[in-house]
């Protein structure tokens, strides 16, 4: 084999040196910006109307390009619209004429005045304009496809539908431009600010190219409007998902009361490697307060930390809410405390959450706290937080002063929901008929939450005829909802008026109302949540389940167990109403949850309903046999069970 030498290349010569210019000569200079561009600077910089008017004379005495002119004047309405100028007639005035100087009429400067009024003026104004525009000048003014967008904005403004409906014929008029991509865009959001989403989705269905403002605005309609089923229909078709889009999922899932789908679709988000703002944090942070999702709680809040949320005030907050209705009140005072900057929301979280956990005593401290040394003003929430903080520890005298001082000392008059919790703390200590006149004396108009209250003091207390009044009230008020119907059917059966409660049952017969089921839900050490139904049978470990059951109800009743079978309010025998107390879903979530756990854990339960008297005592037994905490969240308040006792001290 011939082994060649490497070619070496050429040795570089130095460049021959190059002629200086005479000292006495000048150098080159940049070519001077044009005029163009320096009355384009000086539109983008103008500081006033004055200014602006002063350029608008350059414009016409300078040789400016002809072709040149309504770029200028386009800008120079722009830049109008952006000075903090009053909405009146006046600059409107100045702005047509600025139009109107320019002969023939200028298609671009026409868009760029009619978006100048959807800035400036009241939304109709840009209506009546565009008429004037077609008046005056007829087919001599072509109109361009963007002329379109802010009659369509103007429309959305006003939240007129005739508008909307309006502005999307005249584009379909004037050359067909309904069929452009950003009038179609436009015009989707017009229909959807009007509220009529098939409008909407119909444009939508007719575009023959949809980009992701196309596609987010439909996913954002449907979450918005509480379609979940049509806006997850809409997103898994949608080939761009942007962060607007990810966000609305999340946000119209937890605000439907869906807080799995909302967490299944954050997690995806977070997957995608989306940018996470304020608002799919909080979309998350609620789906997991809703959930009393302990380790999802502590995922999300890792989540706000590594995005760089963890000192914001609203994330803040949403996390002291998230943790105490996780049953993790010292969790939330943690987050609270820890919070640099605390606001009325942060505080009223708080105080909220020591209220539902009947740490009424450190929730007003918390609110003495606020309102004299950090010196926040309590808004209407703060009050009704400190105000269930009574009633959950039968603070009457106490929530009576906090009352009064809401209107006498803040100047907050009491709303509805005040009232509420008021009649449900007079209700709840027995005061029952106190709880009646006052919502006789009531200033406002007393909404469902007051005389539903009323209708559970009643049933607590056994009080009938106050309870058909109360639930005369929540039957015109809420005829669908069925909860009034078995609370006042529960109330008589109690006291045995079995007549009244055959009168109730076919009344909720004939208006074909079926019973919400109880349903309660638990947390495993894997962060997945097993959902439970009253007498349930659907669960894999369903055999397990019911023998640990037996085992333990046979273990209670040796330390003195005695079912509580009132809390069963069907006219049945006593060995069927044991059979179904048996079948309660807090019991099974329980049972599952010393299968998994063991003795000496803390086991975490959540309940869409009231938990019954049995089930109260059967949690209490249970803690001090077994050695484990247990804390369950009713729809009422946090029950916190230990060593034969619970937070509430038998006031729920």
């Amino acid at each position: 084999m011939v082994h060649l030498a490497p070619r070496h290349p050429p040795a570089q010569l130095p460049a021959p040196p190059q002629p200086r210019p005479p000292a006495d000569l000048p150098l080159p200079l940049l070519p001077p910006p044009s005029l163009v561009s320096l009355l384009l600077e000086g539109v983008a910089s103008s500081p006033s109307l004055p200014h602006l008017r002063h350029i608008h004379a350059l414009v016409v005495r300078l040789p400016v390009p002809q072709t040149s002119v309504p770029l200028i004047l386009s800008r120079l309405l722009r830049r109008l619209a952006a000075l903090p100028l009053p909405p009146v007639r006046a600059p409107l005035r100045y702005a047509a004429a600025v139009f109107s100087s320019l002969s023939p009429p200028d298609p671009f400067l026409a868009t760029a005045l009619l978006r100048f009024a959807h800035l400036t003026q009241p939304p109709l104004e840009t209506f009546r304009l565009f008429s004037g525009l077609r008046r005056a000048h007829g087919g001599e003014l072509p109109f361009l496809p963007f002329a379109f967008s802010p009659l369509a904005k103007s429309a959305a403004a006003a939240r007129s539908l005739p508008a909307a409906a309006a502005a999307h014929a005249v584009s379909i008029l004037l050359g067909g431009f309904d069929k452009h991509r950003f009038v179609e865009n436009s015009l989707i959001g017009a229909y959807v600010a009007c509220g009529d989403v098939g409008a909407a989705r119909k444009v939508f269905d007719d575009m023959m190219v949809k980009d992701e403002i196309s596609w987010t605005s439909i996913v954002v309609a449907y979450s918005k409007r509480g379609d979940m089923g049509s806006a997850e229909e809409v997103f898994v078709q949608c080939p761009l998902k942007d962060m607007v889009a990810w966000t609305a999922m999340v946000t119209g899932y937890a605000q439907n009361a869906m807080p799995v789908k909302a967490l299944e679709v954050f997690e995806q988000m977070a997957a995608a490697g989306m940018a996470i703002d304020e608002v799919s944090l909080t979309g998350a942070i609620s789906a997991c307060a809703q959930l009393g999702a302990v380790r999802r709680a502590a995922w999300v809040q890792e989540i706000a930390e590594q995005k760089g949320f963890g000192r914001n005030v609203v994330v803040g907050s949403g996390l002291v809410d998230m943790y105490a209705k996780c049953g993790l009140i010292d969790e939330a005072c943690r987050v609270f405390e820890g919070m640099k900057e605390k606001n009325v929301y942060a505080y009223s979280s708080m105080i909220v959450g020591l209220a539902s956990h009947g740490r009424a005593n450190d929730a007003i401290a918390l609110f003495n706290d606020m309102v004299s040394r950090a010196d926040v003003k309590p808004n209407h929430v703060t009050f009704i937080g400190v105000l269930a903080a009574c009633s959950h520890a039968g603070m009457v005298r106490e929530g009576r002063f906090y009352f009064a001082q809401m209107k006498d000392r803040f100047g907050i008059l009491p709303s509805a929901d005040h009232y509420a919790c008021m009649v449900d703390l007079l209700g709840r200590a027995g005061l029952v008929v106190e709880a009646l006149d006052l919502v006789k004396s009531m200033t406002v108009e007393p909404h469902a939450a007051v005389w539903g209250a009323l209708l559970g003091a009643c049933r607590i207390h056994g009080n009938t005829e106050v309870a058909k009044v109360a639930a005369e009230h929540l039957f015109k008020l809420e005829p669908e909802g069925i909860g009034n119907y078995v609370l006042l059917s529960n109330t008589l059966a109690s006291a045995g008026e079995w007549d009244e409660v055959s009168k109730v049952r076919k009344l909720m017969r004939n208006r074909r109302l079926k019973k919400d089921p109880a349903v309660s839900w638990f947390e495993g050490r894997d962060g997945l949540v097993h959902q439970f139904f009253a007498g349930d049978n659907t669960h894999p470990r369903t055999s397990e389940i019911k023998k640990a059951l037996l085992e333990l109800v046979a273990k209670l009743k040796l330390a003195g167990y005695v079912p509580h079978l009132s809390s069963i309010v069907y006219d049945v025998s006593e060995q069927e109403k044991e059979r179904l107390l048996m079948g309660h879903s807090e019991k099974l979530a329980l049972s599952f949850g010393l299968l998994i756990l063991g003795s000496g854990s803390t086991v975490r339960i959540v309940k869409n309903l009231r938990i019954c008297e049995d089930c109260h005592l059967f949690m209490c037994l249970v803690s001090k046999v077994e050695s484990i905490n247990i804390i369950v969240r009713d729809n009422m308040r946090f029950h916190h069970f230990n060593d034969g006792e619970c937070s509430c001290g038998g006031f729920w």
